[in-house]
């Protein structure tokens, strides 16, 4: 054999490592691609009832409750501000609070008692003062979100303090 022959033989050998390399990488990064492909819909799927939460949550300010929504003297109702239960309280002597629904505690949603004249919680016996949304008794560490109030002719304007 000649020298040429030779070196025409480990030139082919020395080749192959390169081409399977670059196989390797291209098989590789077709892979991530797929997943990618695959993946980031799913991700979207599952990302965007949390996300819609959070956006709605963020832009909504103020909530109008219509007059045939409204509580009569004494008695509440619960409403969704944007995404969060609210608990509107009309008491009897005419004006109205308004409180984030959502114990503070583990996340209950309270309820208004008018015959013990209090907000409770059932999940672990909460007490909440029913004027300020103070707590009054019991294992939640802070009261109830204010809401600020304001009675029109026929209907609640009830917004973000």
């Amino acid at each position: 054999m000649s020298d040429s022959t030779i070196s025409d033989l480990t030139n082919i050998g020395d080749s192959q490592p390169a081409r399977r390399g670059l196989l390797q990488l291209g098989i590789t990064l077709a892979g991530a691609c797929y997943a990618g492909a695959i993946g980031y819909p799913v991700y979207r799927y599952l990302a965007t009832p949390a996300r819609r939460a959070e956006i709605a949550e963020g832009e909504i300010t103020t909530v109008t409750v219509a007059a045939n929504g409204l509580p009569g003297p004494g008695t509440a109702t619960i409403f969704l501000f944007g995404s969060r239960p609210t608990l509107l309280i009309h008491h009897q002597d005419g004006h109205y609070v308004a409180f984030d629904a959502v114990c503070s505690h583990l996340g209950c949603t309270v309820a208004y008692q008018p015959e013990n004249h209090r907000i409770f919680c059932p999940c672990h016996g909460g007490v909440y003062d029913v004027n300020t949304g103070a707590v009054v008794s019991g294992p939640p560490p802070r009261g109830l979100t204010v809401y600020h109030v304001e009675a029109k002719d026929d209907h609640v304007v009830i917004s973000k303090v």
